[in-house]
């Protein structure tokens, strides 16, 4: 029997709020509840956003609600070497290109406007000549060719999701005009590299499933069983967010025993009947998936 392989995957761009603890908790239940094993990786891609001083700050924050972790997989900005490796593969079978178009070229485009607030890309550098291209003297974003095919994935908890990569997603960017490797291109080498089974995560990256799901399938890799789950909602409607400071860990820890937050987790998630004091290990006692709601969370 395969062992169950999960992660937590912080990114070290603020505290981590309610919602963030919410995915790691249903992450770490599912994995320990039949004895497998967890990899903390920090995703520190961006170097503009991400700050050394909350690393440790992820690591005691994980500690402190019991949601421990097995191995430390290298973070993400010491692997670019690795995901040179995957560019260049998916370079050598021609499915790259550069592209010069700014942020505000992108928005002006013709092309349709996904529901989430994502822009579908036009194909304006698709095929522009070498000729085109020398002229260009910007540093060009480096996108994938995407098949006019639908992509499909069958989520743990939504059931099946499906986009057709050309119509409603677009060429996506592997490799910024700086040289930061894109989430999309990371992520799927990181999990593949540590063995990852099985990913749980927010709803709000369920969109991203079929673009990782066909990077796999160019790196000749086996894409990780998926679960989405449920994002928490403020009264007013809006998604927490670190930018906001919404339920940080830093308010909560100051106000809440683990064992309270814990217990109010897994009643929002349908773990529990009402809230109550519970640890992380008596929930994986019984933990399962059937029980675990799938609409949004109004938190309060």
């Amino acid at each position: 029997m395969t062992e169950v392989v999960g992660r937590f995957a912080p990114s070290p761009s603020g505290r981590m709020h309610l919602g963030n603890v919410f995915a790691a908790l249903l992450a770490w239940l599912s994995v320990r509840s039949r004895g497998g094993a967890m990899i903390l990786r920090i995703e520190d891609l961006d170097p503009d956003r991400c700050r050394q001083e909350y690393i440790e700050t992820l690591r005691d924050d994980l500690q402190w609600l019991g949601l421990t972790w097995d191995t430390e997989q290298t973070p993400q900005s010491l692997r670019s070497p690795a995901y040179a490796a995957a560019f260049d593969r998916l370079q050598a079978q021609g499915l790259l290109y550069p592209c010069y178009c700014s942020r505000t070229e992108l928005h002006a485009a013709s092309a349709p406007h996904a529901s989430d607030g994502r822009v579908i890309y036009a194909g304006t550098c698709r095929n522009l000549t070498p000729a085109a291209r020398a002229a260009k003297t910007k540093a060009p974003a480096w996108r994938l060719r995407v098949p006019d095919e639908i992509w499909a994935v069958e989520d743990g908890l939504q059931g099946r999701y499906e986009e057709n990569l050309a119509r409603d997603c677009g060429d996506f960017i592997v490799r910024r005009a700086d040289g930061v490797y894109a989430y999309q291109l990371a992520v799927v080498v990181d999990d593949a590299a540590g063995g990852v089974t099985e990913v749980v995560r927010g709803m709000d990256l369920l969109s991203s499933t079929p673009r990782q799901c066909y990077l796999y399938h160019l790196l000749g890799k086996t894409p990780p069983a998926f679960f989405h789950v449920p994002l928490l909602l403020a009264p007013d409607g809006r998604r927490l967010s670190k930018r906001e400071r919404d339920l940080d860990l830093g308010a909560l820890r100051a106000a809440h025993r683990p064992e309270a937050l814990l217990g109010r987790l897994a009643f929002w998630a349908g773990l529990l009947e009402r809230p109550e004091a519970v640890s992380a290990a008596e929930l994986a006692a019984d933990f399962s998936w059937t029980r675990v709601r799938r609409e949004p969370v109004v938190v309060y």
